[in-house]
């Protein structure tokens, strides 16, 4: 593992028994399996019936606690499932941060398979719904990694080596964007679970905030084919050119940014998958 990736924590099987069973007596912890293990979490089935989701470096310990905080609300407003939080662990001696088990929702991650539109236009549909922001409240930090922000994207997009002239210069000139509702922050084809092609859930919601929709619907070129995310745009409702330019960038960092970590730590799925993606954000196809 590269040294950029490393955690500051590492927890393996062994350690997520000992310290389920230490705060939750209720559970036996019998069987503890890794589901799997990413930049900044590392999360395990317990029991068959639970996930227990662990960070493995303390940058990520604010969005654990949104997680924790706004997870149930949206789990109760959302037609695909999400990880609510039913036992939060507290740091203690054994574990230095909050952690938190939620029903293990079935399926695989959608990387590399084809997604069903419809289910997941409408679940950004009520996310981004001016209902759900008044439940959430306003406290949601806004857009705190500026993913929206071209004057911060652009750069980056030249600094991972992406060759996007046209996409880059209708950037440009965008308006500032519009943090008007309640955002996944971080949404991409690892973050969705399928069965065949059916969504069954939405998870790694370290980075929900209040945000402009085209963070999240950067999904529709990062993960959708063009057939399907004409289906997606008709079930989650039609955007202007700006909201779809803004999303195109965020798709073209977001999956220019998985490539270059499945390139490193050789990860041909994603790899293939992520440049798939930044081929459609850059041209549209």
């Amino acid at each position: 593992m590269s040294e950029v990736w490393s955690a500051e924590e590492h927890v393996e099987e062994e350690r997520a028994r000992q310290l389920v069973r230490a705060q939750f007596e209720e559970l036996a912890a019998d069987v503890v399996t890794l589901v799997s293990e990413g930049w900044d979490y590392a999360v395990f089935r317990v029991d068959g019936e639970w996930a227990f989701r662990f960070p493995r470096r303390e940058v990520v310990v604010p969005g654990t606690e949104r997680e924790i905080a706004v997870l149930p609300v949206l789990a109760t407003r959302l037609d695909v499932g999400v990880p609510a939080p039913a036992f939060v662990g507290r740091p203690s001696d054994g574990f230095p941060w909050p952690f938190y088990g939620a029903r293990y929702l079935e399926g695989v991650e959608a990387t590399g398979r084809p997604v069903d539109p419809v289910p997941l236009g409408a679940a950004l549909r009520a996310l981004h719904a001016p209902e759900t922001l008044a439940a959430v409240g306003e406290e949601l930090p806004t857009d705190p990694l500026g993913r929206v922000d071209m004057n911060m994207r652009l750069p980056r997009l030249e600094e991972l080596g992406i060759d996007a002239p046209a996409l880059v210069a209708a950037a440009r000139g965008l308006p500032p964007p519009r943090h008007a509702a309640v955002c996944h922050g971080d949404l991409h084809m690892r973050q969705l679970l399928v069965d065949g092609d059916a969504l069954t859930g939405i998870v790694d919601w370290v980075d929900v905030c209040r945000s402009d929709p085209a963070v999240d619907l950067s999904v529709a070129w990062s993960t959708l084919d063009a057939a399907r995310r004409r289906s997606f745009f008709t079930a989650y409702g039609e955007v202007g050119e700006e909201t779809r330019v803004r999303a195109r960038v965020v798709a073209a960092f977001l999956c220019g940014m998985l490539a270059d970590w499945a390139r490193k730590e050789r990860v041909p799925v994603v790899l293939d998958a992520a440049e798939v993606g930044l081929r459609r954000a850059i041209d549209e196809s």
